[in-house]
């Protein structure tokens, strides 16, 4: 449903040699303007693609302030409300507070081992929350149901655990975003 930035993320020869090449990781429409970009444009930005907000989110992006105006600012200021602030966040204050809680100290393509994985109480989790069971597959909150993601969509509902921790993969500023009021787009699978 949306596309991503993380900066370029190839080489010259347009092959893919770093997960990241900025710390402006935002979530965008896959249309917007007729604006066409290319998917491996060495020294631009790379498209990346997510299957809706909630694996974006997990992602540590944010919605973009540009194709996505209404939705940005609907995160800015749930976050600006989490933090208790007087004034608007600025961009460059969600994308950093978003680098903090992304990623671990790493290098490489693959850092999936480098993400940082937090906990929280089930109860406490609000709908979009991108959560890791114990065989490490990444489960959506919505209602009293998790589900599994796949490529394809979310499947496999199992009831939502009353009690007990969950490990939670969505960044603790986008889970106060979708806490105070961020509503997230979920891919059409959710119903």
């Amino acid at each position: 449903m949306f596309t991503g930035n993380r900066g370029c993320v190839v080489d010259d020869h347009e092959q893919v040699v770093r997960h990241h090449g900025s710390s402006l990781w935002i979530i965008c429409r896959t249309e917007f303007r007729g604006w066409c970009v290319a998917l491996a444009r060495p020294r631009r930005w790379t498209p990346l693609f997510f299957l809706d907000d909630a694996v974006a989110l997990a992602a540590g992006h944010r919605p973009c302030a540009t194709c996505r105006r209404a939705d940005y600012e609907s995160y800015r200021d749930a976050v600006t409300r989490a933090l208790g602030r007087d004034q608007p966040l600025r961009a460059w204050e969600l994308n950093d507070l978003l680098t903090a809680e992304r990623l671990s100290r790493g290098r490489g393509l693959d850092r999936a081992v480098d993400r940082k994985v937090w906990t929280s109480a089930f109860a406490d989790l609000p709908d979009g929350t991108v959560t890791v069971d114990d065989a490490g597959e990444a489960r959506l909150i919505v209602g009293d149901r998790l589900m599994r993601f796949t490529f394809d969509g979310w499947t496999n509902a199992i009831d939502r655990p009353e009690a007990g921790l969950a490990r939670v993969l969505t960044p603790p500023t986008s889970v106060a975003a979708l806490s105070l009021g961020f509503r997230p787009t979920l891919h059409h699978s959710v119903a």
